[in-house]
């Protein structure tokens, strides 16, 4: 298997991350379903494209994936801003969120670094 620790690091935190997701997504109204399940599958993706990258040998293609990953972050964290917005979520609790995703924003921005 091709899992450095710096690697394994990200997937721990994304794992980690979504099964906290879970509990968070379930305090979204049944009338915004789509929203729900659009953070919760991006999510997953975002475990997807990771799991990817760490498994491609062609530094190309692997830096997409990584990118791609970079979005999905991105997407998510608009996703956590507009269920606070929205009052499905409390300030600490995007906070947190927002918190836990910037960690894995620079843990992916260094292993891009470290690829080079």
């Amino acid at each position: 298997m091709n899992l450095n620790n710096d690697k394994f690091l990200i997937l721990d935190k994304i794992k980690k991350f979504i099964l906290s997701l879970e509990k968070v997504v379930v305090t979204f109204p049944k009338k915004d379903i789509i929203s729900r399940n659009m953070i919760y599958n991006d999510a997953l993706e975002l475990l997807e494209l990771v799991i990817k990258a760490n498994y491609e040998n062609d530094k190309k293609i692997k830096h997409n994936y990584q990118i791609n990953a970079l979005a999905k972050i991105h997407k998510i964290d608009f996703y956590l801003e507009r269920a606070y917005h929205l009052k499905y979520i409390s300030e600490r609790i995007c906070q947190n969120k927002g918190n836990e995703l910037l960690v894995i924003t620079k843990m992916i921005y260094k292993w891009c670094q470290n690829e080079r």
